[in-house]
């Protein structure tokens, strides 16, 4: 009987010992704790931003001034007194540049001063006063001051082709079609501006568009139809444009 009890008392035991919560036991942590001596010595050690103003253009150039000068052709000198206020008010408005026209020597003369802020300022003038001396509208050259990634570049027919007489004569006729329609269709699809002066051809626009142009024209003096030049080009200028 005596076994019997506490057998039964183990039992009750037992039943306790499980109802009861576990306890967690937490772990030692094996890392080091840092001293606060040191850790505030790498805070210190860690150096902090420097903070640089931008410099201006004047500092930049070390005080030095920059001249640039644009020869203008006979044929553009009356175009250039009339609208001379068109192309002063931009340069020295938005660019901060001087201009001045050289009578004895006929160019443009373009010059940094004090208040140019930017760096590229004296380039985008020039390419602006170049633009339009090369026969561009005042209001087309004007895109190079106020967008960036716009380019100027000028071939010549017999590049492309060495052609002579009748033949140069037939070429440069299908480049501006009837009525110039070919050469307003070229612009229109690939956002471009063409100048036709002679055999030499000007174009005005971005990198990628500028080459889809050239290819119209280019496919056009070695005497593709213009029906063919249209297709591949409105092809050409969708396939840019997705990718846009």
């Amino acid at each position: 009987m005596a076994d019997e009890g506490t057998s039964f008392d183990l039992s009750e035991e037992k039943q306790k010992n499980n109802t009861e919560p576990f306890k967690k036991i937490q772990k030692k942590s094996r890392k080091r704790k840092m001293d606060t001596s040191e850790a505030t010595e790498t805070e210190e050690a860690v150096p902090k931003r420097p903070h640089l103003p931008p410099i201006s253009g004047d500092k930049l150039m070390g005080g030095k001034t920059e001249t640039r000068k644009v020869p203008v052709p006979p044929n553009r000198y009356t175009p250039l007194k009339e609208n001379w206020m068109k192309i002063f008010t931009p340069v020295v408005e938005h660019l901060n540049l001087q201009i001045r026209f050289n009578l004895k020597t006929r160019n443009v003369e373009l010059k940094t001063c004090k208040d140019t802020k930017e760096i590229g300022a004296l380039q985008k003038g020039a390419d602006f006063v170049k633009a339009f001396t090369l026969g561009f509208e005042v209001d087309d050259a004007l895109a190079l001051v106020r967008l960036d990634d716009l380019y100027l570049e000028s071939f010549q027919v017999t590049d492309v082709k060495p052609l002579k007489g009748d033949h140069l004569s037939r070429a440069i006729g299908r480049i501006a079609g009837k009525n110039g329609r070919t050469k307003f269709t070229i612009e229109n699809v690939t956002k471009t501006r063409i100048v036709l002066a002679d055999s030499k051809i000007h174009l005005l626009g971005s990198f990628q568009n500028i080459k889809i142009a050239r290819t119209a024209i280019c496919n056009l003096i070695l005497g593709s139809p213009p029906s063919k030049v249209y297709g591949t080009m409105r092809a050409i200028a969708t396939r840019s444009s997705e990718r846009l």
